[in-house]
């Protein structure tokens, strides 16, 4: 099935957000925020602030809020200097080290950036990578006889492919000799000034920053599906037209600018799906749902049957259910960008071929995931494990914030306990002071409940202290909250 993709550019002073639609549904979302723009692809100058030898990592300071965490893995000369593959981290990094790196995470939750020392630099078709030596091309790209083509074509191009590394982008399938040329030039002049930035700059300042977000859209998510990129501000259309003209020409004639008064995500429906992006249950058109927990450990995905009672037999109702989730599993991994450890619960099916289809399904579904992805077989348990490569913020944790009443828990002492807390804590009180009188503050939900069915409970405690107790209700206090003052 051929897919017909549209790009949105929605722009506004505080944010840019950016819609991939496939076949007219929504794919993907991406918000850049102004006072809080994603970090990967930036290049430091870090400062190694301290060495862990039994983590094989170090934290380095690139001037951010959290120092930045650096994994041996992740350090080029780890690899050329060790013996066995790798070194330890002490040989290679010590405390006070100046050294250029990438941030390839954002700083997620209490987690500080994860850096890397083998910089990359993508264009239009190449990633430039100075500190490697080899030339790789995208697994995207299958055939064999391209693979070499595209190869000898980069190495004729820059003499110092040998010494230095590039991977070949699914992208340059179609590029030209002089597209490649064109790349090849650009990226060594970059090249260049990142070196002259970094030893004018101070250690903890940034050399290079990435392209921001709708200059991004034309260089890194455009492939031979894209029809359209509409984008509602005249400005930024101006900037994009002459970025295509300059490097990526072959998408400058679909870049429309969009002038209508009503605003380009409703007239697509793209705020209705970002709403449904944050609730907890998905619903699928057969009248089944998806129940999607995202946890800091890992993100577990429930399908269930709901409403569907199919019209044959159980188990054809169960398979129709879980082929149908595989497709929005698929989706919504994209749409929210869940990244990590995900637990998918399908329905459990009893026959095998079923399962196989259902596997099959949800495999193909994510090949059109740009993020990588490890799929597992269905498990004893009837799950199936994954991952997602993250290297950004999920839409929850970008547009949400923990809530202040049930602290991230997502739920709240009911009102009955809370009632029976205070209680106890009346009691406490009427122990610990001489008071005359108690003076409850609390919700309105706990003071309904405390003068109508614990009435009873309330008159008998009162009795056993011999203290009056009044209440008051506070409009602001959650249905956890409550105080008690001594009259």
């Amino acid at each position: 099935m051929s897919i017909s993709k549209e790009i949105l550019v929605n722009i506004t002073p505080q944010e840019t957000r950016v819609a991939i639609l496939e076949n007219g549904m929504v794919h993907e979302i991406y918000i850049e925020r102004r006072r809080s723009k994603g970090l990967v692809g930036n290049i430091y100058k870090g400062l190694v602030a301290r060495v862990l030898p039994g983590m094989e990592a170090a934290f380095v300071e690139i001037g951010l809020e959290r120092a930045a965490f650096l994994h041996v893995s992740d350090v080029a000369q780890a690899r050329q200097n060790g013996t066995n593959g790798q070194a330890h981290i002490s040989q290679v990094l010590r405390e006070g080290q100046e050294l250029l790196v990438q941030v390839i995470k954002d700083p997620l939750g209490t987690k500080g950036a994860r850096l890397t020392t083998n910089l990359t630099i993508p264009s239009r078709y190449l990633v430039f990578m100075p500190n490697t030596d080899n030339v790789g091309v995208s697994s995207r790209i299958e055939n064999e006889d391209e693979r070499e083509r595209l190869r000898n074509m980069l190495m004729s191009q820059d003499e110092r492919a040998q010494d230095t590394g590039y991977i070949i982008r699914t992208a340059a399938e179609v590029a030209t000799t002089e597209s490649i040329a064109s790349d090849v030039t650009y990226l060594n002049r970059l090249w260049e000034t990142v070196n002259h930035k970094a030893i004018e700059v101070h250690a903890g300042s940034v050399v290079h920053k990435d392209l921001p977000l709708y200059l991004r859209v034309l260089r890194d998510m455009v492939d031979e599906d894209l029809e359209k990129i509409r984008v509602d501000s005249r400005e930024t259309y101006t900037i994009m037209k002459e970025f295509a003209l300059t490097y990526v020409l072959e998408v400058e004639d679909v870049i429309e600018h969009y002038p209508g008064e009503r605003p380009i995500f409703d007239l697509h429906g793209v705020e209705d799906e970002i709403q449904k992006g944050l609730e907890r249950k998905v619903h699928l058109k057969s009248g089944g749902h998806l129940v999607i927990d995202q946890t800091e450990a890992m993100t577990t995905i429930d399908v269930n049957t709901g409403a569907f009672v199919g019209n044959r037999n159980l188990e054809e109702t169960i398979f129709k259910t879980n082929l149908e989730a595989a497709q929005a599993i698929a989706r919504q991994l994209r749409l929210r960008n869940l990244g990590g450890i995900v637990i998918l619960d399908f329905i459990d099916m009893n026959e095998e071929e079923h399962k196989r289809q259902v596997m099959r399904a949800l495999e193909k579904a994510l090949e059109k995931d740009h993020a990588r992805t490890q799929v597992c077989e269905v498990s004893t348990l009837g799950l199936v494990e994954m991952t997602r490569k993250r290297t950004r913020e999920s839409l929850e944790h970008v547009l949400c914030t923990t809530c202040p009443t049930c602290e991230g828990r997502g739920t709240v002492k009911s009102a009955e306990t809370v009632c029976y807390e205070i209680f106890r804590e009346i009691l406490r009180e009427a122990r610990q002071f001489d008071a005359k009188e108690l003076l409850v503050l609390t919700s309105q939900e706990v003071v309904d409940l405390l003068v109508d069915e614990e009435s009873a409970s309330l008159a008998e405690l009162e009795d056993f202290i011999m203290i009056p107790i009044k209440f008051q209700v506070e409009a602001l206090f959650t249905q956890e909250q409550y105080d008690i003052v001594i009259m």
